[in-house]
Formats: C-alpha cells, sequence, structure tokens
C-alpha cells in the first residue's frame, strides 16, 4: 500500500479534486434549475407567455417609432444645411459675376452663422497665454535654443558596421 500510494499519490490526490469540483458544478446546476418553477408554470400558461410577447412587441414597436422619428429629424436638419450651403454658393456665384469679392461675402456669412450659433452657447473666455518660446527662437540657426544642441557624428572609417 505504501509503495501504491508513495508512485501515484500526487495523482489520486488530483483525482479526488477533479471530482468533487465536477459534483459540485452539476449540483449547483441542479438547485438551479429547480429553483426556477417560474419557467415551469410560464409553459403551463400560455396566457401569460402571449402577454409577455404582446409587451415585448410593443416595445418594439415604441422603439422603433422613437428611432423613425430622430432619423426624421436629422434628415430634416441635413436638408436646411444642404439648402442654406446652396444659397451660400448662388450668393458667391453672383458676387463673382458682378466683380466682387466673393471671400469677403462667404467670410461674412460665415460669421453671421457662428455669431447666431454663439447666442445660443455661453462664450467661452481664453486665458491670456505666453509663448513657450521667445520671438527670437529659430531651430535652424542655433542659437537662442537653450543647452540641448545636436551635431552630427564625425565621418571616418572607425564608425564600424
Amino acid at each position: 500500500v505504501g509503495s501504491v500510494l508513495s508512485s501515484y499519490g500526487w495523482y489520486m490526490l488530483l483525482a479526488v479534486v477533479a471530482v468533487y469540483l465536477l459534483v459540485q458544478k452539476v449540483s449547483r446546476s441542479l438547485a438551479r434549475s429547480s429553483a426556477r418553477p417560474g419557467a415551469a408554470e410560464a409553459a403551463e400558461e400560455p396566457d401569460v407567455v402571449v402577454r409577455r410577447q404582446e409587451a415585448l412587441a410593443a416595445a418594439r414597436l415604441r422603439m422603433q417609432e422613437e428611432l423613425n422619428a430622430q432619423a426624421e429629424k436629422y434628415k430634416e436638419k441635413q436638408r436646411q444645411l444642404e439648402e442654406e450651403r446652396r444659397r451660400q454658393k448662388i450668393a458667391m456665384w453672383e458676387s463673382m459675376q458682378e466683380g466682387k469679392s466673393y471671400k469677403g461675402n462667404l467670410k461674412l456669412n460665415q460669421q453671421e452663422v457662428e455669431s447666431g450659433a454663439s447666442a445660443s452657447a455661453v462664450p467661452k473666455s481664453k486665458p491670456n497665454k505666453k509663448p513657450l518660446r521667445g520671438g527670437g527662437y529659430n531651430p535652424l540657426s542655433g542659437e537662442g535654443g537653450g543647452t540641448c544642441s545636436w551635431r552630427p557624428g564625425r565621418r571616418g572609417p572607425s564608425a564600424g558596421g
């Protein structure tokens, strides 16, 4: 007995643990299936199933109607934007035909659109920021750059490779 236990002891221990875990898993699944008496009753009560399916279909229909309404709103907004773009292009073309600068008119139209949008939104104030580098900084000249400067290495046969 001692020689068998010393030869196959670890294998026996692993087998016992595996059987224990398997029994626990099976007992949990059986407990879950027996803990659901509502599932068996629903199968017996067709009225409950029909009411549940009707409620689900009604909820799906409501969600689909909401989605369709949102899609209509989006399409209408896109139509309005397209109409505004078309009007801007027509105005630009007319100003070009008259010999006026079309860029000035375009900027005015954009400012009007932005002013209308900013009237409804709260304007954000920008804090005064100082520049990161001084005005005399030029990375190509090598002056005023600070402590870091890169120089290429020497050419020669000792470069290796």
